[in-house]
């Protein structure tokens, strides 16, 4: 009889390897599906125009209600579900956004009741309209402590769903709630797991965060852990937080009127990074949990954003391509004698905006210039000047900027030298 090469040990450890192998938890590769949430209030021209632009968007998630239970009685609003959604040719899904009870829903009928009558109103009108939902997707921020109250409520929601299926967001909180958060996802038809957040830093300098790409693994490998397949919620969107002169957060904002913040006031924008997101889209592409069923960006772009991501940038990071911006000048002579320069971002990622933007010329007589944008004109050299930015600032893909304009006694030919651009 032959011996073992490896002797007892090695044996033993190689039956260990053999049992780890067979017991991975199952896999998936290739391409995900990909959706996006529908998150405006009212619809305008650009939101129908982002809908029928969304190549490579598989379905949407609209935002079709809104109720307030904070305090007083429950504050409805309505979003209409918009007729040309019917003519997207894409599966849609209605949210109903629930801000937190202050008690729980198995002591408040009333709101249950509440809350079903809306869901019952969502599937009514979709059936008039002539769109066919794919799902009411409850959004419910539910303290850890509530989980077993928050699904008594979802069997009375999906009943009266049927046969439109229910689902709901989950956060990664939840997730340590075994017991309580299998229960959940049991009483549901399917859940998406959110794991982006929107929360500002205690100071001004702080670290700002809207995702990071070690934690969304490990949440996603743990939610696969229930068996149940998900979907992942992942960020196009930015805010701005502002803080005081001692360092208190004053407030945050994000897409809508620019906001005016008087002197003194620091105000940071954090955004979703797209290089992030793409490299989490790659590893999920090559290699991701079986249960790991899509993902679902919030939110879906729109002519007008000025911190969420444009569509050229989502469509880079849908296949997993971090975008770059790439930005070129541009002489206009509107008249002569009358040079303007624009800054024009070709790319498909957004840029920030170059300085110093220096001009030359070989001859002619130059007359006057200033700086626009926010640029400065710096002293006149011979032949050139230069435009500087004191502040920074961001071009975004296709975007066209005016920057300056120089006047000359008659029609002159000038060059433009950038910067080595960055990103």
């Amino acid at each position: 009889m032959k011996q073992n090469p490896f002797g007892a040990r090695g044996a033993i450890l190689l039956s260990l390897i053999l049992l780890a192998l067979a017991c991975r938890h199952p896999h998936a590769s290739g391409p995900l599906r990909q959706e996006a949430y529908v998150w405006q209030r009212s619809w305008s021209p650009a939101v129908r125009q982002a809908i029928q632009q969304a190549s490579g968007i598989s379905g949407f998630v609209v935002l079709a209600a809104e109720v307030d239970l904070r305090q007083g009685s429950p504050k409805i609003a309505r979003v209409p579900l918009d007729p040309s959604l019917k003519e997207a040719g894409k599966p849609i899904g209605a949210a109903l956004r629930v801000t937190t009870l202050p008690t729980r829903f198995a002591a408040e009928p009333q709101i249950v009741q509440l809350l079903a009558g809306i869901t019952s109103d969502l599937t009514a009108e979709a059936r008039a309209k002539g769109i066919a939902l794919s799902e009411i997707q409850i959004d419910y921020d539910c303290p850890e402590s509530k989980l077993d109250d928050y699904r008594g409520l979802l069997p009375t929601l999906r009943k009266t769903a049927a046969p439109v299926p229910l689902t709901f967001t989950a956060l990664p909180s939840w997730l340590g709630q075994r017991r309580a958060f299998g229960g959940l996802i049991a009483a549901a038809d399917g859940y998406v797991l959110q794991v982006h957040s929107l929360k500002p830093p205690s100071e001004p300098w702080g670290e700002i965060a809207l995702l990071k790409p070690e934690e969304a693994r490990e949440w996603t490998d743990t939610a696969a852990r229930f068996g149940r397949p998900f979907r992942v919620a992942l960020p196009t969107y930015g805010y701005l937080a502002a803080f005081d002169a001692q360092g208190r957060l004053l407030g945050l904002s994000a897409e809508g009127p620019l906001l005016s913040w008087p002197q003194g006031i620091t105000v940071r924008a954090a955004r979703s990074d797209p290089a992030v997101l793409a490299g989490l889209i790659r590893d999920w592409t090559r290699d991701r949990p079986a249960e790991l069923a899509g993902v679902l960006w919030f939110r879906l772009p729109v002519i007008g954003d000025r911190l969420s991501w444009s569509w050229p940038a989502l469509r880079a990071v849908m296949v997993g391509r971090e975008p770059h911006g790439k930005v070129r000048a541009d002489v206009r002579a509107p008249e002569p004698g009358l040079a303007e320069i624009d800054l024009v971002n070709e790319g498909d990622g957004e840029s920030a905006l170059p300085s110093p933007v220096r001009v030359r010329w070989k001859e002619g007589t130059f007359l006057a210039a200033d700086g626009l944008a926010g640029y400065q004109m710096q002293p006149p050299e011979r032949n050139g000047l230069s435009l500087a930015r004191p502040r920074p600032g961001r071009l975004r893909p296709g975007e066209r900027r005016t920057i300056a304009w120089l006047r000359f006694a008659s029609p002159t030919e000038i060059q433009i030298e950038l910067p080595r651009q960055a990103g």
